[in-house]
């Protein structure tokens, strides 16, 4: 099976043809049709979060199930499944208490050992799943069942950038009708963040990019406004087209301590500002307490959109096919699994809003 395996901080991934380890009792073997490529991606090949040589990339996908363990009962061969780069177990105290993007098991599932390289070596996979591969093995609580006549292509971006962004706004911020809203950051993410925040009802949405065709794109999807953080300070233009006040909302899609500063700038007082974006993990951002008290502002973390993913996928995949959420639109270009290296290139470039694996 070929996959795409890091190897060393900041250098290229390496296809290489591995040996998937059979099913466990609880693991399900899936086709993957489609894998986005994610910042995410990037950011931990790039060493944001330390990870382990030898590990198979990819977190957003789609596909097909083709084996199952012996106590698998959720999912049959030949279901269509979007991979959760989270697992929801839907026993620990979180998944029973409605947060399962914050699940008890996600590191276990995470540090599972999926393989051989050819040296004799194990690979391990990106959250469990290893999703640029051909086929991948993981655990049950790693996949969703869904219904749906959409291609995989489509799917795939539920797995994470959908769930993330669509779910920040929805979920994480619980944006009001009538709200308004600036999102740092517009690739894959941050574009659909700005889909859910039209979805919920905000009256105006600030799109912040240094890249033109983003800002462009993002007005294709809901945005009302376009600032370009080049032209003058990003604040100072979000607050001019609020009446000086700021917005409702702020959301932060790139993962810098100083652009999740702007975001908390940006917003009026008893405002709220979301970072959704993955930073460093020795990030930190200074905040002015004063400030947070007497203008009572809110800094929130966002993790997976506080997805749940049991409910929230097939409720995506059908704002998708009912018109109501553009998943089509946020695919640049499709390419096949020897091309990932270039897509982490054009990412950098700000050439894509996603790039997508559909040719293993």
């Amino acid at each position: 099976m070929r996959a795409a395996m890091f190897v060393e901080t900041g250098k290229p991934l390496v296809i290489e043809n591995v040996e998937p380890s059979p099913p466990g009792p609880r693991d399900v073997v899936v086709e993957l049709g489609a894998s986005g490529v994610c910042h995410s991606d990037l950011s931990l090949k790039n060493g944001y979060v330390g990870i382990m040589p030898g590990t198979v990339l990819g977190h957003e996908g789609a596909g097909k199930v083709v084996e199952v363990g012996k106590d698998v009962s959720g999912v049959k061969p030949g279901d269509r499944i979007i991979a959760s780069f989270i697992p929801a177990c839907g026993l620990c105290w979180f998944c029973l208490h409605d947060a399962s993007h914050l699940c008890d098991t996600e590191f276990e599932v995470m540090m599972s050992m999926r393989g051989n390289r050819a040296d004799g070596t194990q690979y391990t996979t990106m959250t469990g799943l290893g999703t640029f591969s051909e086929a991948m093995t993981c655990h049950e609580s790693s996949i969703v069942k869904i219904q749906s006549d959409l291609p995989d292509e489509q799917l795939a971006l539920i797995g994470c950038g959908v769930t993330t962004g669509v779910g920040a706004a929805l979920n994480t911020a619980q944006v009001h009708p009538g709200a308004t809203v600036a999102v740092i950051g517009c690739g894959g993410v941050g574009q659909a963040v700005i889909q859910g925040a039209r979805i919920a009802g905000a009256s105006r949405i600030i799109a912040v990019d240094p890249v033109e065709m983003k800002r462009k794109n993002a007005e294709h999807v809901g945005a009302t406004d376009g600032v370009d953080p080049n032209a003058g300070d990003p604040v100072a233009q979000v607050q001019a087209l609020t009446g000086g006040r700021g917005v409702d909302y702020a959301f932060e899609v790139i993962g810098l301590p100083e652009t999740t500063l702007q975001a908390y700038n940006m917003v009026r007082k008893g405002g709220t500002a979301v970072l959704v974006g993955m930073t460093r993990a020795e990030a930190q951002v200074t905040l002015p307490t004063f400030d947070l008290f007497f203008n009572e502002k809110t800094l929130k973390g966002c993790k997976y959109g506080s997805g749940q993913v049991r409910r929230d996928f097939q409720r995506f995949v059908d704002l998708i096919e009912t018109g109501r959420l553009d998943s089509a639109g946020m695919v640049s270009r499709t390419i096949g699994l020897a091309d990932v290296n270039e897509a982490f290139d054009a990412m950098e470039r700000g050439e894509v809003i996603r790039s997508v694996i559909t040719s293993f």
